[in-house]
């Protein structure tokens, strides 16, 4: 076990570096796996294409992969005033499933963050949608400290939440791309596998993946193995906080089918997760198995931010099968549950032996996870991709980072 007061001594200015705006990829590039690739294994660092990466990976490896699908969460109404009000979709109140909010036909409420929140009083909001003989109207019924409550409404009952958010959303890019979302962002933010939707961002890593790439693992026996986490806007919050222990991490939904689990337990090849989002999907699913192993576990399976910290662990077998004993009692195949689990320098991964993931930004949670994978050696990574021209952040290149 790690004591999570270690984190209090761990400076935000230790994940710092100076990122040069022209390093950051406005666009990604025209064909995904053509995107640059960093291998980092046994000290040494190599640099090849991530349609290559096949090679780079054992053969038989397990393949872990976040499947959520990005909706056009920036919603823009436009006041009898002129006011520009956005609201900005960030997880389901009314119903509280995903997919059962996507499938209403006429009424949802969504917690939401609003631009511009001071000009809207109380009434409501109306977006006409003409060519879709739609109207939808947006209340404000409540304001937390987090977000506001928005009662959401529409008039033609043949169109779904899932349908009136396509029409009239847009993909919420992140950002410090400094620019408004355009067309092809609607399939360039979307990684190939994308099924349930959820996220107001993409899982970036997964972007590189072509059929072409899928091809090439199949030969070598590499299978896409699929959890669902729905990545919220929290996840380019930068660390304002002194020291690393005082950021308060953001909550997110996740999902695990009893197929993955079965799969995981029944596989001896290599870990390899595909993104920040599935490692911390996966951690966050040992360390449920770990509670219901010590029978920790209430009814709303949660971890907690600092929670693993301060368990004593279990061994990965035994986690996996407490948690298929637990779907047995439940009676379900799909374990749905939240986490806010922060991955710092001195956490153990128990998950996964390597880590496909792109280049992060300066002071953020997911420099921190790197930095737990690699340790001070982040810094020779992140220096060597700014010197040989690596493109950054969510559309830029990818490293795969082995660790164990």
């Amino acid at each position: 076990m790690h004591s999570p007061q270690a984190q209090n001594n761990l400076l935000v200015d230790e994940f710092d570096y100076e990122l040069p705006d022209e390093r950051i990829a406005k666009h990604p590039l025209g064909q995904r796996d053509a995107s640059k690739l960093l291998v980092v294994r046994n000290g040494q660092m190599l640099e090849t294409q991530f349609s290559q990466i096949a090679q780079h990976l054992p053969s038989g490896s397990f393949l872990m992969l976040n499947n959520t699908k990005v909706v056009r969460a920036r919603l823009r109404f436009t006041k009898t005033s002129g006011a520009n009000i956005e609201i900005f979709l960030i997880e389901p109140i009314a119903p509280a499933d995903y997919a059962v909010s996507f499938a209403e036909h006429h009424r949802v409420k969504w917690k939401c963050l609003v631009g511009n929140l001071k000009r809207w009083k109380n009434e409501p909001l109306i977006l006409h949608l003409p060519e879709h003989n739609t109207t939808i109207t947006a209340n404000k019924s409540a304001i937390y400290s987090d977000g506001v409550e928005v009662d959401f409404s529409w008039d033609n009952v043949a169109l779904s939440f899932a349908q009136v958010v396509e029409l009239c959303g847009e993909v919420p890019i992140p950002p410090y791309l400094n620019r408004r979302s355009e067309q092809r962002d609607n399939a360039d933010y979307q990684t190939i596998y994308a099924r349930p939707e959820g996220s107001v961002a993409a899982p970036t890593a997964g972007l590189h993946f072509t059929p072409q790439v899928f091809e090439q693992l199949a030969q070598r026996n590499v299978h896409p193995h699929y959890i669902t986490l729905h990545v919220g806007a929290g996840t380019f919050r930068p660390m304002k906080s002194e020291h690393v222990g005082e950021h308060e991490m953001h909550s997110e939904h996740f999902f695990a089918e009893r197929s993955l689990i079965e799969d995981y337990l029944n596989s001896n090849g290599a870990k390899i997760a595909v993104g920040t989002t599935t490692l911390r999907s996966m951690e966050s699913l040992y360390w449920l198995g770990v509670k219901a192993h010590r029978r920790m576990l209430t009814d709303s399976l949660f971890v907690g931010q600092w929670e693993p910290y301060s368990i004593e662990p279990v061994s990965v077998e035994q986690s996996m099968r407490a948690l298929l004993n637990l779907m047995d009692e439940r009676a379900t195949d799909v374990l749905a549950a939240s986490t806010q689990i922060m991955i710092t320098p001195g956490y153990r991964v128990r998950t996964a032996n390597a880590l496909i993931t792109n280049f992060h930004q300066p002071r953020s949670t997911l420099l921190v996870l790197v930095s737990a994978l690699l340790g001070e050696r982040w810094r020779e990574v992140y220096s060597y991709a700014l010197n040989h021209d690596f493109r950054f952040l969510s559309y830029g290149d990818s490293s795969l980072l082995f660790f164990d």
